[in-house]
């Protein structure tokens, strides 16, 4: 049986590579001269038969130089662990990883985000987080007789998905519908009236590329029927977008920003997986084949990357 080219397992593509972004990003590796091993993470995992302590099919003893996760499956508590186990495993072996689990655990976690952003001393609006129904009822009765909303989000949640305006605390979801944990975070009046917000997308420190999206609704998730519009970010916006992802540690991310009643910016989320589709119709800049070379610049030094360009 033939042996696969070494040089073309030196690249983990973690995902199924059959989305727009995996095509995407494999198009822009191939123009590159490289062809990453595609490994969706559920067929991975630890072994102590290989050479690495890892089980990554098509990889064997192989050490690989870099990882790029462009998506990790759902599952249960522990199939979740595994997969940000076998990403914590490549980190200590020396692996470049994009983004690395720790970055991920920090975004995909919205309360862990907030933390960090409280840290950072970036806006961002009061959050507040419990487990207990009768808790979550009187922090609801605080805020909105105080005449302020909340918004409730699934702690692990994306693309607008599970998000419930909260006006009494009769709007509370129940807790077998938010695994339960309640998070909650104060409604953002928004500027002028108009339910819009900022994507930024970060690559290795830098924004590189923005979007307003316009949402009937308070919901401005393009999933949920926002519409997106080429703008460009003031510097104010592009710092604090660049701090964000920085203070969890993210290689590339999605930076969610809204502008409050008052015109300051508070920083609503950070995407360590986010999508560029349709901020890639608006833009200019082909974002995959930006990040592709941000992270091959990062992940290996400039004689290896023409070795591996030129296998």
């Amino acid at each position: 049986m033939p042996t696969k080219d070494p040089h073309q397992r030196d690249i983990i593509l973690f995902g199924d590579g059959r989305d727009w972004h995996g095509r995407s990003l494999l198009r822009a590796f191939k123009k590159r001269g490289i062809r990453p091993l595609v490994a969706p993470l559920a067929t991975c995992g630890l072994s102590t038969e290989t050479a690495t302590g890892l089980a990554i099919p098509g990889l064997g003893d192989h050490r690989p130089e870099a990882a790029f996760v462009r998506f990790i499956p759902g599952g249960s508590f522990e199939q979740v662990t595994l997969h940000l186990g076998v990403l914590h495993a490549l980190r200590e072996l020396g692996v470049t990883v994009w983004n690395d689990a720790q970055a991920i655990e920090r975004c995909v976690d919205k309360s862990t985000t907030t933390f960090f952003l409280k840290r950072e001393g970036l806006p961002t609006p009061a959050t507040f987080t419990c487990i207990n129904r009768a808790e979550a009822e009187a922090i609801a009765a605080t805020q909105t007789g105080q005449g302020r909303k909340l918004v409730q989000k699934p702690l692990f949640g994306a693309q607008g998905k599970g998000l419930r305006l909260i006006a009494s605390p009769a709007d509370l979801a129940p807790p077998d519908k938010v695994s339960g944990v309640y998070y909650l975070q104060e409604f953002v009046l928004p500027f002028e009236g108009r339910f819009q917000d900022w994507r930024l997308f970060v690559c290795a420190g830098e924004v590189v590329a923005s979007m307003i999206r316009h949402g009937p609704i308070w919901i401005t998730n393009i999933k949920q029927g926002a519409r997106a519009k080429a703008a460009i970010a003031s510097q104010d916006l592009v710092d604090l977008a660049v701090r964000a992802a920085a203070c969890v540690g993210a290689d590339y991310a999605g930076v969610d920003i809204i502008q409050a009643e008052d015109g300051g910016f508070q920083v609503l989320e950070v995407n360590s997986m986010p999508a560029w589709n349709g901020l890639q119709r608006v833009s200019r800049l082909r974002i995959s084949d930006h990040v592709v070379d941000k992270f091959l610049d990062g992940a290996l030094p400039s004689a290896r990357r023409k070795d591996l360009e030129g296998a």
